[in-house]
């Protein structure tokens, strides 16, 4: 089998991504019973950041030590990427130490690069474009809650951002139903919507954007919110709150749903702003299950790229 990446949703099939949800799922069911397999037994997983992270770091981490593996932390100190040494260098010395890669960065150009130069499989754990292995773990999550994909309902209130865009890839891949609210100018990009519906027309998916958030959430099972601001926007925080302020999911938006509606967020969640506490804690919250399920998707990831 040739090298494969995971850089974007696009980078699998249905039925791969179905394959990847299987994995994922036989090893989670595994570690509740105590059952690790030694999948990954002396293999190596370089991890390359540039922005910090809780979830990413630990669950590719602990993953990696439950398939039998080792993980790497390299923080932007000791890399530099295309400051102290070019990505071409980086790229080039990593597939002579380790098995597989992930880079969590600011640029999709700078994790593209990496993965065009690399002989060992890269994935994305975040750039400026896509999110491919949060929006992995949150379609775990609606399996688990709902146990399909479907014709699953999914509402995404908010900017239209990397989770966003990966949410919507994944879910016109899988033949979900995603409404996008967002303020103007904050859209998804035109070319992931272009993607999107000409995978919805073979899958049965659909996107759907509204202005007013209160419209996206009618018919919704799932209701997913992530923070105004992310990382490298902090001088236009400010600007934001005021400009995202009516997209709040709270409980006067909520209540537009469906009973019972599931709430969702990626995390950190800035409570108070994107979401409000009586929201994020509420009996309908799995934002805790899809923490759970980064590391058991990422190891999905992993396992399906080291074949």
């Amino acid at each position: 089998m040739s090298k494969r990446d995971m850089i974007s949703i696009c980078d699998v099939n249905k039925e791969e991504a179905l394959e990847i949800f299987e994995i994922a799922k036989r090893l989670k069911a595994g570690v509740k019973k105590g059952d690790f397999p030694p999948l990954l037994e002396k293999r190596c997983l370089a991890m390359i950041f540039e922005k910090p992270s809780l979830r990413t770091r630990c669950s590719f981490e602990v993953g990696m030590f439950q398939l039998g593996g080792h993980a790497v932390y390299l923080q932007p100190s000791d890399i530099g990427l295309g400051k102290r040494e070019s990505v071409y260098d980086v790229a080039k010395n990593i597939e002579r130490w380790f098995n597989i890669a992930l880079a969590r960065v600011f640029k999709n150009q700078t994790v593209a690069e990496l993965a065009r130069h690399a002989s060992i499989p890269v994935i994305n754990a975040l750039c400026d474009v896509e999110h491919p292995c949060q929006a992995f773990a949150d379609f775990m999550t609606i399996l688990e809650h709902r146990g399909k994909f479907e014709g699953f309902r999914l509402s995404y209130i908010g900017d239209g951002n990397n989770v966003c865009h990966s949410l919507i890839l994944l879910s016109a891949l899988l033949g979900t139903h995603i409404n996008v609210s967002s303020p103007e100018g904050f859209e998804p990009q035109k070319s992931i919507i272009e993607k999107a519906a000409n995978m919805c027309k073979k899958s049965g998916g659909s996107y759907n954007f509204f202005r007013n958030p209160a419209d996206a959430v009618k018919n919704a099972e799932a209701i997913y919110t992530d923070v105004w601001a992310s990382m490298g926007q902090e001088s236009e925080a400010e600007n934001r709150k005021k400009i995202f302020f009516p997209y709040q999911v709270n409980k006067a938006l909520v209540s537009n749903a469906p009973s019972g509606v599931w709430i969702m967020h990626d995390m950190p969640a800035h409570r108070g702003e994107e979401i409000t506490d009586d929201v994020i804690d509420s009996k309908n919250s799995i934002v805790f299950d899809q923490a759970e399920n980064r590391l058991h998707a990422q190891k999905g990831i992993i396992v399906f790229l080291s074949r």
